[in-house]
């Protein structure tokens, strides 16, 4: 039996427009990719940093020798490759995670099965949003107008123009549902404050209205607010539920800020083992991330699986979507493939 091949590359993803949250505007998600060859199969991951979380693309190309040092001649132990790579890499999420990737689209390769169907884990699939990053109101209106095929929109708020912004998206939008991400852009104080305003626009949810560490702002907030509130930046893995459960009503899961889909399904579990409700979502990442993601798709209450849909152009071939209704991938392992 051959030893595995650990391989990486930059992965340069340019938006097709700016794309801005409280935080910050992103115009190229500046990703890496992971392939692991072995036994003449190769398995793709993508590793999405992101500065709120300490890495970025440098920071995974220089973990990324250190990490292939901990996969085993038998790639295909993952739980054990996976601890391996928390106990040496903890703090770089995205870098574990498109190693770990990587191997579960191996392993499905060699099954010629989707991860989803190995694990057993066919059914319906929720609806997913598409996202209106923070612009100038008539832009955010356009965007919104351009993506009429998706009912349901994501808009990024935490500025001072947030009613306006709203406004001209539903004026342009009077169909569809919109949920709102303030990326804990506000205090306790001011998230009440500019929600009273908000509401009128018949939002279905708001995401990380306070600081991630202000566990008892967002307790205040869901409290006090009709919407249901759910915890992103403050939920960033399994072991923080315990922390936001009563104080919200649902956690924001993300693979790349978890490490995986071993640790999304964790953090999944338990969500539901403290009353939360689940959102599956994503960062800005190509068709290869979203497709790993897809693979626990129907575990989630509602998804946000839409950062390869804000690219300008994708280099993968993954999972589908048609009016906001994501398709599990088909092909094997996690059902992405490089276009020609």
């Amino acid at each position: 039996m051959s030893s595995p091949r650990v391989r990486f590359e930059p992965l340069d993803l340019p938006l097709r427009d700016p794309f801005g949250i409280s935080r910050r505007t992103t115009t190229v998600a500046r990703n890496v990719l992971v392939r692991v060859e072995w036994e003449g199969l190769e398995g793709l991951g993508e590793c999405a940093p992101n500065a709120y979380y300490g890495e970025s693309q440098e920071t995974v190309l220089a973990w990324l020798p250190r990490l292939a040092d901990v996969v085993p001649d038998n790639p295909l132990a993952i739980r054990r490759v996976a601890t391996a790579l928390e106990r040496t890499a903890g703090a770089n999420p995205a870098a574990r995670t498109g190693l770990e990737l990587a191997l579960w689209d191996l392993l499905g390769k060699l099954h010629g099965a989707p991860i989803w169907r190995i694990w057993g884990l066919a059914g319906p699939v929720p609806g997913s949003s598409f996202t209106i990053g923070i612009d100038t109101p008539a832009r955010m209106a356009e965007k919104a107008r351009a993506a009429a095929e998706f009912p349901l929109l994501k808009v990024k708020v935490g500025t001072p123009h947030d009613e306006a912004n709203l406004s001209a998206i539903r004026e342009a939008r009077p169909d569809a549902t919109i949920r709102v991400d303030a990326n804990g852009a506000w205090s306790a104080k001011e998230a009440l404050a500019r929600l009273s305003g908000l509401e009128e626009y018949d939002l279905e949810l708001i995401e990380q209205p306070v600081e991630a560490g202000d566990l008892e702002g967002l307790a205040l907030v869901a409290s006090r607010t009709s919407l249901p509130v759910y915890a992103d930046e403050g939920c960033v893995t399994a072991r923080d539920v315990p922390n936001v459960g009563g104080r919200c009503d649902g956690v924001v899961v993300k693979l790349q800020k978890c490490g995986g889909l071993l640790g999304a399904l964790e953090q999944v579990h338990t969500a539901r083992a403290h009353g939360l409700k689940v959102m599956l979502g994503c960062m800005v990442e190509s068709g290869l991330g979203i497709s790993a993601a897809a693979q626990i798709a129907t575990l989630a209450d509602t998804l946000d699986l839409d950062g390869n849909l804000l690219l300008t152009t994708d280099p993968f071939n993954g999972v589908a979507a048609h009016h906001g209704q994501l398709e599990l991938p088909a092909g094997p392992g996690l059902g992405a493939a490089l276009k020609t």
